[in-house]
C-alpha cells in the first residue's frame, strides 16, 4: 500500500454517467432521489452547500493531510457531494485521474462547477451513480476516497465490501468520518449537549450514524480489508485561534447543528426556546474565555484477498 494520500444509501434508481462535456452535464437530471433528502440529515440547501465548503478548506490540512495519489493512478471518490473534497484531491494528486460519484444530480452539477472554477482542467471523470451499484468494472481503481459518506447509510460494512468490487487487490482505501460524541467544550452547556444531541438522534432515525467515527476499524477489518489503521485528527479551538474558532467552532460544527432545526422541532425532541438556549451555547463557546474539542477519525487500509 502506498502512504496516500454524502449519498449512497441503497435506491431502487439505476445508475447513470454523467458525461464530461458541460452541456451534456446541464442536460442531466438534476433531481434529487425521492428519499435523498432524507438520507442526508442536514438536506440540499444553498447554505448546507457553502457550509460543505467552508468545511472542506477549513479542514483541508488537517484531513487531507498524507493524501497524495501517485500520477496515473486512477482514484475513485464515492459520495462526492457538492465537490467540497474533489477540490482538495485534485490539488493534492495532479497526476492522478479522479472519477467522482454521487446519487444526486444537482450535487454533481454543483462539484463541477466548483472544480471547474478552483482547479481548472483537473481531470475529473463525473458519474451520477448508486454507491452499491457502481457502474464501473471489477479492480478498476487503484484507490477509493470516501469523506463523510458512511455516516449516513443504513448498512456502511455493505457499503465498504461493495467498494472492493472496483478496488483492485492491493489496492488502497481512505475513509474520513467524524464523530459527534467527541464534541465537548467550555462553558458547558446541557441546551447546547442536548441540541447535539437532536442531531445524532435525527441522523440515526434517518439510518445513519453520526458516532461512526469510532467504528471504523471494525467495519474496515469485518468487509475484508487488511493493513487498517484508524488515526484521530483532532480540531481544537480557543481564543489563540480566533479564526478557527469562527470557521470550525461556528461556520462549521454550530452551522452543521442549526441545519436540523425545523426537522427536530417537528419530530418533538426540544422546544423552540431549548433549541435557540443550545445554539446560543455552543456560539458562547466560540468567545473570548471559551474552547471547543471535536475529533475526526481518518483510516488507511489495504483491498485483501476475495
Amino acid at each position: 500500500m502506498h502512504t496516500d494520500t454524502t449519498t449512497g444509501r441503497p435506491y431502487a434508481a439505476a445508475s447513470s454517467s454523467v458525461p464530461s462535456s458541460p452541456s451534456s452535464l446541464a442536460a442531466a437530471p438534476l433531481s434529487v432521489p425521492a428519499d435523498g433528502a432524507r438520507a442526508y440529515v442536514h438536506g440540499y440547501s444553498e447554505r448546507e452547500a457553502r457550509r460543505l465548503g467552508d468545511q472542506a478548506d477549513t479542514l483541508a490540512r488537517l484531513l487531507h493531510g498524507g493524501t497524495a495519489y501517485p500520477p496515473g493512478s486512477r482514484v475513485l471518490e464515492v459520495g462526492c457531494g457538492v465537490g467540497a473534497q474533489t477540490v482538495h484531491l485534485v490539488n493534492a494528486s495532479p497526476g492522478a485521474h479522479i472519477v467522482a460519484v454521487d446519487i444526486s444530480g444537482d450535487s454533481l452539477a454543483q462539484a463541477r462547477a466548483r472544480v471547474a472554477a478552483e482547479a481548472p482542467g483537473a481531470p475529473v471523470e463525473w458519474h451520477r451513480a448508486d454507491l452499491f451499484d457502481l457502474p464501473f468494472a471489477d479492480a478498476e481503481f487503484d484507490h477509493v476516497f470516501a469523506c463523510f459518506v458512511l455516516e449516513h447509510l443504513a448498512d456502511p460494512a455493505a457499503a465498504l465490501t461493495a467498494l472492493r468490487r472496483v478496488l483492485r487487490p492491493g489496492g488502497g482505501i481512505t475513509v474520513i468520518e467524524g464523530d459527534h460524541g467527541s464534541a465537548f467544550f467550555h462553558p458547558d452547556s446541557s441546551a447546547a449537549r442536548a441540541a447535539v444531541q437532536c442531531l445524532v438522534r435525527l441522523q440515526a432515525d434517518a439510518g445513519g450514524d453520526s458516532l461512526i467515527g469510532r467504528r471504523l476499524w471494525p467495519l474496515l477489518t469485518t468487509a475484508g480489508y487488511r493493513h487498517v489503521r484508524v488515526g484521530p485528527r483532532t480540531v481544537y479551538a480557543d481564543a489563540a485561534r480566533p479564526a478557527l474558532a469562527r470557521s470550525f467552532t461556528l461556520d462549521t460544527f454550530t452551522a452543521m447543528v442549526e441545519s436540523v432545526r425545523a426537522d427536530a422541532l417537528a419530530a418533538g425532541l426540544v422546544t423552540e426556546a431549548d433549541w435557540d438556549r443550545g445554539i446560543a451555547g455552543l456560539r458562547r463557546t466560540a468567545e473570548e474565555d471559551g474552547t471547543f474539542h471535536y475529533t475526526f477519525f481518518k483510516a488507511e487500509a489495504v483491498n485483501g484477498p476475495v
